[in-house]
């Protein structure tokens, strides 16, 4: 009887050797890859944030933009000898600048909401302002300019203001019981970008006097109003019912703020600023620099938080991935690339979800939409795929909490390093825990 050769067995392939190997190297290449679509949904949330920013800018607008009232300042013109090119004596007119004793606003912010549609709204206010103060007699020997060069009759009332559209009434100064009529413009006065002025033509008595005046304004803004301090001492009191302010400037204010709106007390003197309470033309003065007020901020920015969570993309589809793997070489279960590939695309649509609805509604509704549809998603393919309903629902409570951590890690601000980094300490921890006993040559 024919005998044939034993046929030796073939050796183990370096493939299968290293299969486990191989794929991991696969999963990383995938994860890298599905950062250029995570890409793309971030260059999308900066496009509706651009576009949310235009909408409010072209509403602001038509309403009037934030606000910025300096004032009122005392302009008195003078004669001044100077050389002209052909070294002749000439007289220039100049301007002197002198300020109030004591300023005091009291004032309300009406705040509304302004929207071109249910996405894109800003917010706006009517500020209802009383302003009164005095005027000391004028120091003119700290401008060393002799009363005889004063054109008094010239002087004027200047008051600086951002945004001539919120103007909703006459603007009036009462001076020393005389009302006057304020006028367009600034009246060459360099410092005010924009203003208003009213003519105050005085004696040669009147700037040794003492002398008060007041104001009353109804005025339209959106989210910001500041004051100047120009008074030696400036006292300015708002309340509103708007319970989210956000005080600026160097001084900030004595301030009450509760559900039902806050109210606040700025006190400032000459000391705390950086001009003086006189100077005349020439000499360069930052007068808006000194500046105080409040911002009526929204506090559900939702762009800025979706923007901050698609920077844990990486980190959630890493870890996604990672756990994939691991149950699937514990159950020898092979999963295949184009099944990482739908995972990992379930895993970015979230961020899209996330911006879409955030449109719509507050961020922790849209978060909480958005993690339920993507967590229900995976869950269900996980159980087609391994073929558990067990295992589809481990998977989904990692991925639950996996979400809920990264929640946490948004809404956190100064905490959110280290919230973050013992976080991912204990992932890792449970990761090592769980894999420690797979036999990853076999």
């Amino acid at each position: 009887m024919d005998t044939f050769p034993e046929i030796p067995q073939q050796e183990t392939s370096i493939f299968q050797r290293n299969k486990n190997l191989i794929k991991g190297f696969m999963i990383s290449f995938l994860i890298l890859a599905l950062l250029i679509p995570t890409f793309f949904i971030a260059q999308l949330i900066q496009e509706r944030q651009h576009r949310n920013e235009e909408v409010k800018s072209e509403i602001a607008s038509q309403w009037s933009t934030k606000q910025s009232l300096t004032g009122p300042i005392l302009v008195i013109p003078y004669l001044q000898s100077e050389k002209n090119t052909d070294n002749k004596i000439i007289s220039v007119k100049r301007y002197s600048y002198f300020l109030p004793e004591y300023l005091k606003i009291n004032g309300t912010l009406l705040h509304d909401y302004r929207a071109r549609s249910t996405i894109f709204k800003l917010i706006v206010y009517t500020a209802n302002l009383t302003i009164s103060g005095t005027y000391s007699p004028l120091k003119l020997s700290k401008l060393n300019i002799p009363s005889e060069n004063l054109l008094l009759n010239e002087a004027f009332i200047a008051y600086g203001l951002s945004d001539y559209t919120g103007i909703q009434e006459q603007m009036k100064i009462n001076w020393d019981g005389k009302l006057y009529d304020f006028n367009a413009g600034s009246n060459q006065v360099g410092f005010l970008a924009k203003g208003l002025h009213t003519p105050m033509p005085l004696t040669t008595d009147d700037i040794n006097k003492t002398h008060t005046f007041d104001m009353k304004i109804s005025l339209r803004g959106s989210e910001q109003i500041d004051f100047t301090p120009v008074g030696k001492s400036t006292q300015v009191t708002l309340s509103s019912k708007w319970p989210y302010p956000d005080f600026k400037g160097k001084t900030l204010p004595e301030k009450s703020i509760s559900d039902s709106g806050f109210t606040a007390n700025w006190k400032a003197f000459d000391l705390n600023r950086e001009f003086p309470q006189e100077w005349k033309e020439g000499n360069e003065v930052e007068i808006n620099n000194s500046n105080f007020g409040v911002n009526l901020i929204q506090p559900l920015d939702n762009y800025a938080k979706t923007s901050r969570t698609i920077k844990y993309a990486i980190l959630v589809i890493m870890l996604t991935f990672v756990i994939y793997f691991f149950i699937e070489v514990l159950q020898k279960k092979s999963v295949h690339a184009v099944q990482y590939v739908l995972i990992g695309f379930a895993l970015c649509i979230f961020y899209t979800l996330l911006l879409s609805i955030s449109e719509y509604t507050s961020f922790v509704g849209s978060y909480t939409i958005s993690a339920l549809a993507t967590i229900l998603l995976i869950s269900l393919y996980t159980k087609s795929v391994f073929g558990s309903i067990k295992t589809a629902s481990i998977f989904g409570s990692f991925l639950t909490l996996l979400y809920l951590f990264i929640f946490i890690l948004i809404q956190l601000q100064d905490g959110a390093l280290l919230a973050g980094s013992i976080g991912l300490f204990l992932i890792l921890a449970a990761i090592m825990y769980f894999s420690r006993k797979i036999e990853w040559y076999k």
